[in-house]
């Protein structure tokens, strides 16, 4: 059994977006974290939004798995290295560059001094050849800081609602690959 933790960037994801069609799809068996500052993101409330999922997750046994989107990616990272669960993998799509011109500075001052660093478990970073957050040579340095492998699925932004995804098949392809190992 598998349980999966829904980890949107800011504002959540919206009905349309690939994480929440990935939500309804597999019903009790995922759980979105709830922080209180989803518009101003402040990194300590949303760490503890994903512990919180995880006991959620966690409680129901089997495997856990972190679906991650855009600063959720950080998020998932800052988790990660500090509660250093076992049995986790992580699938972090779009992570945007804190460094880079697109990142929301003033919403999200917090994830600013971020540095990656390799995560304590499997993982992949799914990217997009042309995201405004976060391009190619960008989101493959954070891979090689996580030490995850890096897929890139072509030009489609930053991979949300405006990608125009979907249920995002090859995002699912990706998901199933890392699961199974």
């Amino acid at each position: 059994m598998v349980a999966y933790i829904i980890i949107p960037g800011i504002d959540g994801s919206d009905g349309e977006h690939w994480q929440s069609r990935w939500e309804a799809a597999w019903g009790h068996a995922a759980v979105r974290i709830a922080p209180g500052s989803w518009s101003r993101p402040e990194l300590p409330d949303w760490v503890a939004a994903v512990q919180a999922a995880y006991v959620r997750a966690a409680a129901r046994g089997g495997r856990v798995v972190l679906v991650a989107h855009s600063l959720g990616c950080w998020a998932a990272a800052e988790w990660l290295a500090r509660a250093r669960p076992e049995g986790v993998s992580a699938f972090l799509s779009a992570p945007p560059d804190p460094r880079g011109p697109a990142f929301p500075r003033a919403a999200a001052p917090t994830f600013l001094g971020l540095s990656a660093r390799p995560l304590p478990c499997s993982a992949v970073v799914v990217a997009s050849d042309d995201d405004p957050y976060g391009g190619p040579s960008a989101s493959a340095a954070l891979a090689a800081a996580w030490q995850a492998p890096r897929h890139s699925v072509g030009a489609h932004g930053h991979l949300n609602s405006a990608s125009g995804l979907g249920d995002w098949p090859v995002g699912r392809e990706l998901l199933r690959a890392l699961v199974s190992g």
